[in-house]
């Protein structure tokens, strides 16, 4: 495997890792540093789509626990089958929306210039959301109703269009309607489970004959690399959630947005 694509890989695995669950859109911020180092042909996005995989491979060592505890009592626990229903439910939107508008989506908006104009509108729509009075309705995720996953499914499905952030659609959309922080935070890591792993399986399944023994060699190196900086950004985040806002966020978005407009504007940096 050549140095040089390894150092490659890796960085785009911490990337993933750490952007994957924070309302800043890991899609974007890949878009963005595969553009910077000139990865971002056919096999680059593929190889973007896969080290999904590992980030979400964390949430799932994070909250193995619990997912043990539903899958184990699924037949005789209502409360489980009803985590599990919300989880379909808030899943299927994204799932439908995604199958038929993928090609426009990819030809289209998967470009440096679009993104950022999605992180900008992203952040101000953080702080529109931030700055509203709300009651808090859903104090944790069990508490979920079938109404309330069908709104956060649809809030993610908007999430296709890059840089829009899948975390931070399917978090803002839970506090919009009355989920407190935690739970809109939690239920956004476990829906992203289902969501991450038919992504990736539908991509491998469309290049399983393009793939050879150096594509699996820089995959597995994006993938650690993702994993491990997923693990740490997920503790990370619900330490942050229990005493802050998502504003932060909001503005780190809002900037990086028109930075990266300045540098296609002044022709500082070739997207």
């Amino acid at each position: 495997m050549d140095p040089v694509v390894a150092i490659k890989a890796l960085i785009l695995g911490v990337v993933e890792g750490l952007t994957e669950f924070l309302p800043v859109s890991s899609t974007g911020h890949l878009i963005v540093v595969g553009s910077l180092l000139h990865w971002n042909d056919e096999k680059g996005k593929l190889f973007e789509i896969v080290i999904q995989l590992a980030a979400i491979l964390a949430v799932c060592w994070e909250y193995r626990r619990r997912l043990w505890a539903v899958a184990s009592t699924l037949q005789s626990e209502a409360s489980s089958r009803r985590f599990a229903w919300n989880l379909l439910l808030a899943f299927l939107p994204a799932a439908l929306i995604g199958a038929s508008a993928e090609g426009a989506i990819k030809h289209y908006l998967f470009a440096a210039v679009p993104v950022a104009t999605a992180f900008i509108v992203g952040g101000i729509v953080i702080l529109w959301i931030e700055n509203r009075a709300r009651t808090v309705r859903v104090a944790t995720v069990d508490g979920i109703k079938p109404p309330d996953a069908i709104w956060v499914g649809f809030a993610q499905a908007l999430a296709m269009i890059p840089g829009t952030s899948r975390s931070g659609a399917t978090i803002m959309g839970g506090l919009l309607r009355g989920l407190s922080r935690k739970a809109a935070t939690e239920f956004s890591f476990f829906l992203a489970i289902p969501t991450m792993f038919a992504a990736t399986a539908y991509e491998l399944f469309k290049a399983r004959h393009s793939l050879d023994l150096d594509d699996l060699a820089v995959i597995g190196v994006g993938s650690a690399a993702s994993f491990v900086s997923a693990a740490f950004a997920v503790r990370a985040l619900i330490r942050y959630v229990s005493g802050h806002d998502f504003k932060v966020f909001a503005w780190y978005r809002i900037a990086f947005g028109f930075v990266i407009l300045a540098t296609w504007y002044f022709g500082w940096v070739k997207w």
